[in-house]
């Protein structure tokens, strides 16, 4: 059978071409229908104005799922060499446009790599195009990517929790914040958890935005016994875990308005705070009820309105006992760390009184 022909999508006054346009990269459910790959880059179009908000000259890596959202299909890493039908992609892929810009990001191996730099959001949907469906951009902008200039507050449910425990801790994480002088964003995760974005002025260093994140963090856990700052999975109990590694160097988390590999094309969804106090099931957030959001405007179009500063949050980095945090596993040892080993697994004698394991 012949390959149905090419189609074209109007992305900004761009025609950009998409292959393969009836491909289903969604199946249908209960909830909604099949969704085509045309079907999602038509949707990454339509919500051009809250994705380059949150996607505009920012250091991107992409999770491409060309073949689907289907059964059987996991995500790699990305890593060089490895096969997987759906995978994180850092570099830019081969055959990009000549309108698509790159800027140059440091890992923390010390390895650099040019990554997609959206400037239209004809850049975007040629990535849908290429099988993209979650954006992940550095909380960076290409003009100085060694200075965030995002926070962001992942609120992870754990094990015995919900969506609904997520948003009552959110609750408490925004009126943390208020109490700081400091204004927050919220937004879906696409899937049980929930995410706060604040605006910081482009003046610090990675290590202080994690810090920031880890003092946060810690006065909340304070504040909300429902809440986890441990980082050993058998440690978090049926909690909600502030991911505070995400605020690592080359950590990125979903963007606003981007797709989630999950059934019936769940939405990163941002919205305001009174929307997602009433929310009861983030599934309703997706590819068809998004688009129409954005008519009545974006709930986070004010968030580039104001830079906050870190510091109140690094006062409470400071002032909380618990120092230095485990860094993820690909991180070289990190200053002041703890032993970076299950504490489970953990043999005390192994290890001096720095961390360090005890060559045998």
């Amino acid at each position: 059978m012949a390959k149905p022909p090419a189609a074209e999508v109007d992305a900004g006054g761009r025609a950009v071409r998409v292959s393969s346009p009836d491909r289903v990269i969604y199946p249908a459910t209960e909830r909604t229908p099949e969704v085509t790959k045309l079907m999602v880059a038509q949707y990454v179009a339509s919500v051009g104005d809250g994705l380059m908000r949150a996607l505009r000259d920012r250091p991107t890596a992409l999770e491409r799922w060309p073949s689907g959202v289907l059964p059987g299909i996991t995500l790699g890493t990305g890593r060089p060499g490895e096969k997987a039908e759906a995978f994180y992609q850092k570099r830019v892929p081969k055959g990009a446009p000549d309108y698509l810009e790159t800027a140059e990001v440091t890992f923390p191996s010390g390895r650099t790599a040019e990554e997609i730099c959206p400037t239209e959001i004809a850049v975007p949907v040629w990535c849908a195009h290429m099988g993209t469906l979650t954006f992940h951009p550095w909380p960076v902008r290409r003009d100085d990517v060694d200075h965030p200039d995002e926070l962001r507050i992942d609120l992870d449910p754990q094990p015995g929790t919900s969506f609904a425990d997520a948003v009552r801790v959110a609750g408490v994480a925004r009126e943390l914040l208020e109490e700081q002088g400091i204004t927050g964003f919220v937004k879906t995760s696409g899937n049980r958890g929930v995410h706060v974005y604040v605006r910081i002025e482009p003046r610090w260093e990675f290590t202080d935005l994690r810090h920031a994140a880890i003092g946060f963090g810690r006065e909340l856990a304070r504040r909300d016994d429902g809440v986890t700052m441990e980082w050993w999975k058998e440690e978090r109990g049926a909690r909600i875990f502030v991911d505070f590694n995400q605020n690592n160097r080359d950590r990125t988390i979903a963007s606003a308005y981007s797709l989630r590999p999950q059934p019936g094309a769940p939405v990163s969804t941002p919205l305001s705070w009174s929307e997602l106090s009433a929310l009861g099931d983030p599934r309703e957030l997706n590819l068809f009820t998004v688009p129409d959001r954005l008519k009545d405007g974006d709930p986070w179009a004010g968030i580039d309105d104001v830079a906050h500063s870190l510091d109140p949050l690094l006062r409470l980095w400071e002032e909380l006992p618990g120092g230095e945090m485990p860094f993820p596993p690909d991180y070289p040892k990190m200053p002041g760390e703890p032993p970076r080993v299950q504490p489970s697994k953990k043999v005390e004698s192994h290890w001096d009184a720095e961390g360090n394991r005890i060559e045998s």
